[in-house]
């Protein structure tokens, strides 16, 4: 090979690689869309919705829900932790008209799972060492799911199954003091 094609192939596997990493582009304007005034995709979550702060969970903007869904679902997870995945929020059956779950709540009717914290709520990042990534992903569903009160991230990936209509993401990023 040429030293010219070589380095192409260096800086697309660089692109590629630094777009893994980040959780990639937003998604585009004329799809389901998930975003929050507190912090930018890829951007850094702020300290009031940490474990070093109020705890409490960010304001998200919801928008472009496709025609047909019936419910929506929400996972909320860091892949940086030490152990695993580490699940922070599980929400299922949210009414797909939503525009926005507010700070520090819930939307009416929707049901939480249980995080990796053995809990029944939103607990905000608090990673061990380093700069983990927190991943905010929006589901749109073509039905409303029947689970137990404290069923897990596993538990309603394995119910959300063949009816994912759509889906969107927000990544935020945290670094304890």
């Amino acid at each position: 090979m040429n030293i010219k094609l070589i380095c192409i192939m260096s800086i697309i596997s660089a692109v590629l690689f630094v777009s893994n990493i980040t959780g990639g582009e937003p998604p585009k304007k004329d799809t389901l869309t998930l975003s929050s005034p507190a912090f930018e995709h890829n951007g850094n979550i702020p300290v009031k919705y940490t474990c070093d702060g109020v705890n409490v969970n960010p304001p998200i903007f919801i928008k472009q829900v496709p025609a047909g869904t019936k419910s929506l679902a929400l996972i909320v997870d860091d892949p940086d932790a030490p152990s695993g995945t580490w699940v922070h929020w599980v929400l299922w059956n949210m009414d797909p008209a939503i525009k926005e779950i507010k700070e520090d709540s819930f939307p009416k009717g929707a049901k939480q799972g249980m995080n990796d914290f053995r809990q029944q709520t939103y607990k905000g990042p608090c990673p061990p060492s380093g700069t983990h990534r927190y991943f905010f992903k929006l589901y749109a569903l073509d039905t409303t799911l029947t689970l137990h009160a404290n069923a897990t991230k596993a538990e309603l990936e394995k119910s959300m199954k063949g009816h994912i209509i759509e889906k969107a993401h927000l990544v935020g990023f945290y670094k304890r003091r």
